[in-house]
Formats: C-alpha cells, sequence, structure tokens
C-alpha cells in the first residue's frame, strides 16, 4: 500500500463519523514508517475528525508506526495501549493526547459501525 492510499484509506474510515460528544481539539500527526512512509495528520474538532496528508507543526501528540499497524488501530483490530507496549507503536508528546486519541478511535469505529 503506498502514501496515498493509506491516507485515503483513513480518510474513508473517518468519513462521516459522528464524535459530536467530543467538545476539544486534538491533532494528531501520523509517521508511517517501512512501505507507503510519509506523514499525515487527524484532527478532531467541532465533532468530526479531518484527516489531511500534510505535517502538523502545532499538534498535540506524533505517532510513530508501520501501515499496516496503525491500519489495524484505525480499524479496532489493535488495541493503541497494547501497540505501545509491544514497540508496535511510538510516541512522541503527551502520552495523555494519545490515550485522548484512543477513545476517539474507538468512538469513530463505533458510529461507523451503525
Amino acid at each position: 500500500m503506498n502514501y496515498q492510499e493509506i491516507v485515503k484509506t483513513v480518510q474513508d474510515l473517518c468519513k462521516g463519523a459522528d464524535i459530536s460528544d467530543y467538545k476539544k481539539h486534538l491533532a494528531v500527526e501520523v509517521q508511517i514508517t517501512g512501505e507507503g512512509e510519509g506523514v499525515f495528520y487527524i484532527e478532531a474538532r467541532d465533532g468530526k475528525v479531518y484527516v489531511e496528508p500534510y505535517d502538523y507543526h502545532d499538534r498535540d501528540v506524533r505517532l510513530i508506526t508501520s501501515a499496516d499497524n496503525f491500519l489495524k488501530i484505525a480499524n479496532g483490530e489493535l488495541d493503541p495501549v497494547k501497540a505501545f507496549f509491544t514497540g508496535k507503536l511510538k510516541i512522541d508528546g503527551s502520552v495523555d493526547k494519545a490515550l485522548e486519541f484512543k477513545n476517539i478511535v474507538d468512538s469513530v469505529n463505533k458510529s461507523t459501525e451503525k
């Protein structure tokens, strides 16, 4: 999977996700390593999730992982906490914000199951 396909897959996963209960702002930069290497960001604001293929210099946290592991996390197939403790996911920045991101991923997965 190349970089553009990864970003498109994450955009499709988040499209129409309802996180209206989330009233804060969170900016997460995702750094994909290995195949499909690149950087994109996921931003939660105004009850919606935005995914864009750009660096986010004012980010709250950066997640560093392979495309395969990130897509498993995004799909709810891999717990990000377990991925962190097994070395499949690295966190640069606030661990609290990374845990907040986990809650957003859970909400996105619940809202898209309907």
